[in-house]
């Protein structure tokens, strides 16, 4: 694919970039990539659509768009965990601008403080008025239709002890976090202000219509989508672009490991590998990359799609001893 048709070359590279790949990534690379994360979205949208035309609607809903990933638990887990917060940003932003309004009145209110009264604020700003707005800031949970809780009328209260401890020991969003720790451990000020950037690298953030473009609304669905629509999407295009580098990246490693051991070399290229070994120092994660340290190419992208399109074992058995052909869709990374 030709460097000029792609969208979200920079995009890609900073999210590699967090993901761990700190070498100069090739335009072939990044536009399969690219390309890969494209079919991806088509593909959710697609679903979406058809998910909406059973109800009788022809406008698909964040629930839409969730249920493609509902067997992917701590993907969804992270998503509702991204969505309670934007929640919250967006409550505090509007109570905010309630806040300035009310303030203006603090003067002129002659029951307030200055006036000898009860000193109560406009507005509710008073003791009973910051609970209030702090019940609103609260993070409220994402509840979902498919979910047995919303089987019966009435709700049972939360725990939010019980409920973040259930979050947190969540074993791959810890993994994750682990992951992360270890690339930035040894940072100086400087990397870690560029990765720190480089993790609000996004599809969607301030390109809503190139993104709309590029996604095919308006040819894959007739449905406008909202701007939480585009948000999840932003948000699970950068798991998808994380999730296929940190694939191709063990399996570049494994390649190197096996050719250090001498797999598929002569004598005299694994003697000069043992002899470049013994002389390779310990590198940083972002140490510029050295004649060993080669960059993620396209064919660990190919082989990383390919490892996980893979069909689980538990699926494969059905089919076994059967004729019916063995033909899957497109699974969602």
């Amino acid at each position: 694919m030709a460097e000029k048709q792609q969208k979200y070359r920079q995009e890609i590279q900073q999210m590699m970039y967090v993901s761990g790949e700190t070498g100069e990534v090739a335009p072939d690379t990044t536009a399969m990539i690219e390309e890969i994360v494209r079919q991806q979205v088509i593909e959710m949208l697609r679903n979406c659509t058809e998910l909406a035309a059973r109800r009788g609607s022809r406008t698909i809903t964040v629930n839409d768009l969730i249920f493609q990933i509902r067997d992917d638990a701590p993907k969804v887990s992270r998503l509702r965990t991204f969505l309670s917060w934007k929640d919250v940003r967006k409550s505090a932003k509007d109570s905010d601008e309630k806040g300035g309004d009310a303030d203006l009145g603090v003067a002129d209110d002659p029951g307030g403080v200055g006036g000898g009264g009860m000193g109560i604020m406009p507005g509710g700003a008073g003791p009973s008025g910051v609970e209030e707005a702090a019940k609103k800031n609260k993070r409220a949970k994402v509840k979902l239709p498919w979910e047995p809780t919303s089987f019966y009328s009435q709700e049972v209260p939360d725990e939010e002890d019980e409920d973040e401890e259930e979050e947190e020991m969540n074993t791959i969003t810890l993994d994750r976090l682990r992951k992360a720790d270890l690339r930035t451990r040894d940072m100086t000020r400087e990397e870690y202000v560029t990765w720190s950037e480089y993790r609000q690298a996004s599809f969607t953030y301030r390109k809503g219509k190139r993104f709309r473009e590029w996604a095919g609304f308006g040819v894959v669905t007739d449905s406008k989508p909202s701007d939480d629509i585009v948000d999840i999407l932003g948000f699970l295009t950068f798991e998808m672009v994380q999730t296929i580098t940190e694939e191709a990246i063990k399996i570049k490693e494994n390649e190197e490991l096996w050719k250090e051991r001498g797999g598929g070399e002569s004598s005299a290229a694994a003697a000069a590998a043992a002899g470049n070994k013994k002389r390779k120092l310990n590198q940083g994660l972002f140490d510029p990359p050295s004649e060993g340290k080669a960059p993620v190419e396209t064919r660990h992208v190919q082989e990383a799609f390919r490892r996980l399109q893979a069909r689980p074992k538990k699926a494969r058995a059905m089919l076994n001893q059967t004729r019916l052909p063995q033909h899957t869709a497109l699974k969602l990374v």
